[in-house]
């Protein structure tokens, strides 16, 4: 089915998806059954470009109600009561993914001369952009903008955050040794804060400046500062802390800039509760583009050269859209959520991978797609 934008949906049996029957999804029921309940008792999820609703989705969590943990008959559930469809860029262009995964970040209550670097709150001076209040001046990626006496203007970027913009407002939540890693933490969306007193505090992704998201690997790589062949999280971690009169210059290429909200840990097996505002499931969440995707839905990822995250075997996963990203754009392109702490950022840092992607579809409302 084309659907007037530049992707097209083609039906498939699930015969057709490589890896379907060795995969095991059953780490994704207790993700069937928050998402079934956030959009039952707080609110359905925004409907994205492709026009799936919460609403198509509830009759497909209803019925996972009574799933056992069984691989094959959840294979069979979702064999029974959806429809896959491939999605295809109409450029000929395959999907891609990455990975992401919740740091551990060593911080302090207080700023001293070791913790210097802080992670803020959201700012009362930041208020959200939507279609009511924007002006000729704010494209459609700009979702939050500073108020001020005359109207809205663009928030101060990172570089100006970095230089003081912030400084006695009392917004800091904690300090960190390190700007390389609030800076990732700040790409990642989320970190357990690992406190000098032995608390430990979880805090998610709560706005953010508006300026759209630069990556720094790609400035890198057209200096010649990292082959491309070479780029991962790794080697641009190594190349800041090697260069550190260098780094706030690369830094600074990527005016995003990310606030924080505090949560506890209440339990340290659950993964952060990101934009679906349910909790990741380490390898089977999977952000993708908002704009286009509505969260909740099943995705079957087949990237046949990333082998890193299944013992050498080719990665082929149900998964469920749970977030998104500011560098997460397009039809075909997703992040795969790796879990938390130094292991997963290390299997997270090198998957950069070709993928094909294929929703899957409540029945009833695929019959809309097969006209």
């Amino acid at each position: 089915m084309s659907t007037g934008a530049p992707f097209r949906l083609r039906p498939l049996a699930f015969a057709d998806l490589v890896g379907w029957q060795d995969d095991d999804p059953s780490a994704l029921l207790e993700g069937l059954f928050s998402c079934r309940e956030h959009i039952q008792n707080v609110k359905p999820y925004k409907t994205g470009q492709l026009g799936l609703t919460s609403e198509d989705l509830l009759p497909l969590l209803e019925a996972a109600r009574n799933l056992s943990g069984d691989a094959a008959s959840i294979r069979s559930f979702f064999e029974r009561e959806t429809v896959p469809f491939r999605i295809e860029r109409t450029d000929g262009g395959r999907g891609f993914v990455t990975a992401f995964f919740e740091p551990e970040v060593q911080v302090s209550h207080e700023r001293d001369a070791e913790f210097r670097f802080p992670f803020y709150r959201r700012p009362n001076d930041l208020v959200d952009v939507d279609d009511a209040n924007r002006t000729a001046d704010f494209d459609p990626t700009y979702a939050f903008a500073l108020k001020t006496p005359q109207g809205l203007a663009f928030y101060p970027d990172r570089r100006a955050i970095d230089q003081g913009y912030l400084e006695g407002k009392g917004l800091e939540i904690a300090w960190a040794r390190s700007k390389v890693d609030v800076f990732f933490t700040h790409v990642q969306g989320a970190a357990r804060l690992l406190f000098r007193n032995g608390e430990r505090r979880r805090i998610t992704y709560a706005a953010k400046a508006g300026h759209p998201f630069s990556p720094i690997g790609r400035l890198l790589i057209d200096r010649g500062e990292i082959p491309a062949a070479e780029i991962s999280m790794q080697a641009i971690r190594d190349w800041l802390i090697a260069n550190p009169d260098r780094a706030d210059e690369v830094l600074w290429h990527n005016r995003s800039y990310i606030f924080f909200r505090e949560a506890d840990v209440a339990d340290p097996e659950k993964g952060p509760i990101a934009a679906a505002k349910v909790p990741l499931i380490a390898g089977r969440s999977l952000a993708v583009d908002r704009f286009i995707h509505t969260f909740g839905y099943p995705f079957f990822i087949n990237a046949s050269k990333l082998t890193h995250l299944d013992g050498g075997q080719p990665f082929a996963r149900l998964m469920l859209a749970f977030d998104t990203g500011s560098a997460i754009v397009g039809p075909a392109r997703g992040d795969i959520f790796t879990g938390s702490g130094y292991e997963a950022g290390e299997l997270a840092g090198t998957v950069r991978h070709e993928a094909d992607f294929t929703i899957l579809i409540p029945r009833q409302a695929a019959a809309r797609f097969c006209r």
